[in-house]
């Protein structure tokens, strides 16, 4: 047999994508003929790009801008997204420190490649996005995930850092706000974090990509606002609404700009010159209040959801400040949340999504619902999955 890579060892299944596909399959089946399926399993937005962004797309290929572009990203696009820095985070961006990349995935990974040696120990929270991890084995680091329980918004202290730090400790990947729990970290905190880091030459990564969509004052900042040694990995995927364009970027100190362009070149040359060119159109002013008004629509679907999932016996401890999902405690139901989403998923034809994926402290014990549906959608979700529960107790 062909012999693979050890680091495949590090890298887990992403279950997400494995119960994906088990709730497509039965969705697909004579079961959902009378009772379709809904998913609230994915996080990605219901919306589409606006139509200025569709236009700019279909206008780039008509004029034939489908050729490479820098490694680094179009100039103007680079440009652009500065300038949003300075609009919507009152934030001085040098342009040069932008790079453009083939999606939040690209970033990371780049991220990961430019800062971890091998057996450099990374801290992050636990419960938090798989891949983060995944990321940082794959540079062959070492991924410390710390508790981070409801009384820390499930996200890490700077205390918890300080405490975990080791000699082996390279640095912390942190998301703000988080994907599976929709919180973030407050600015004085994230301030005293990288404080922390910093005092013992670390780096700070700060996953950002659903920052657009904060419905919180005191949480809607940028971790770029600590100092310009913070590398902010951020997406057009969530609020830009752009998943399948597969778009990022990263915001890095000076220092790193020309080590991540080196990588890039080699990894994947550039990002999508289409995608890019269409990108320019997400920061039109028109563009800017569909977005703002899908922001709004997204709260009221959590404001929505949040209680009615505490009515049904699904409390979520730590009300959700961005993103669109709702972490929910599932053990009055079950032992295991595989077997509370599988039973779901089987009975209600409901699809969320276990919280296996998202940790080891005590993420069994949860399930992430994504509203990033309907409200009729989610209206009809808890509504049968309230009649299940019901009828099991």
């Amino acid at each position: 047999m062909m012999k693979l890579a050890s680091r495949l060892d590090r890298i887990e299944p992403f279950y997400v994508m494995e119960f994906a596909k088990a709730a497509a399959e039965l969705a697909r089946s004579p079961a959902c003929a009378a009772s379709p399926m809904i998913f609230l399993n994915i996080g990605e937005p219901d919306f589409t790009a606006p139509p200025a962004v569709q236009a700019a797309a279909e206008q780039a290929l008509r004029a034939g801008r489908t050729q490479y572009t820098d490694a680094a990203g179009l100039p103007a696009l680079r440009q652009r997204i500065a300038q949003w820095y300075g609009e919507r985070y009152d934030l001085d961006i040098a342009p040069r420190r932008i790079m453009v990349t083939a999606g939040a995935s690209a970033a990371l990974q780049l991220a990961c490649l430019a800062l971890v040696e091998r057996g450099d120990e990374v801290l992050l929270p636990d419960p938090s996005y798989p891949c983060n991890r995944h990321f940082v084995a794959a540079a062959d680091g070492v991924p410390m995930p710390l508790p981070a329980g409801p009384e820390m918004r499930y996200q890490l202290s700077a205390t918890g850092v300080e405490a975990a730090w080791s000699a082996a400790t390279r640095g912390v990947l942190l998301a703000s706000p988080s994907n599976p729990t929709g919180t973030s970290i407050a600015a004085d905190e994230m301030s005293r974090i990288v404080d922390v880091v910093r005092a013992r030459g670390g780096f700070t990564l700060v996953d950002e990509i659903y920052l657009g969509l904060s419905y919180d004052e005191r949480y809607g900042h940028s971790a770029l606002m600590h100092g310009d040694d913070v590398v902010s990995i951020n997406s057009f995927s969530k609020y830009f609404n752009m998943t399948g364009w597969r778009l990022g970027w990263l915001v890095v100190p000076e220092t790193l700009v020309a080590p991540i362009e080196k990588l890039a070149q080699n990894l994947y040359i550039c990002a999508s010159a289409v995608a890019q060119h269409a990108a320019l159109a997400c920061f039109d002013s028109e563009s800017i209040a569909i977005y703002e008004q899908r922001r709004a629509e997204f709260r009221a679907r959590r404001d929505f959801i949040v209680p009615a999932l505490e009515a049904i016996g699904l409390p979520v401890p730590v009300l959700p400040d961005g993103a669109f999902y709702a972490w929910a405690d599932c053990t009055r139901h079950a032992a295991s949340s595989w077997d509370f989403a599988g039973d779901v998923l089987q009975r209600a034809h409901v699809a969320i999504t276990p919280g296996r994926d998202f940790g080891h402290a005590s993420a069994e014990h949860f399930v992430r619902f994504s509203y990033a549906n309907s409200m009729a959608h989610l209206e009809e979700a808890v509504e049968r999955i309230g009649r299940l529960l019901a009828a099991s107790t």
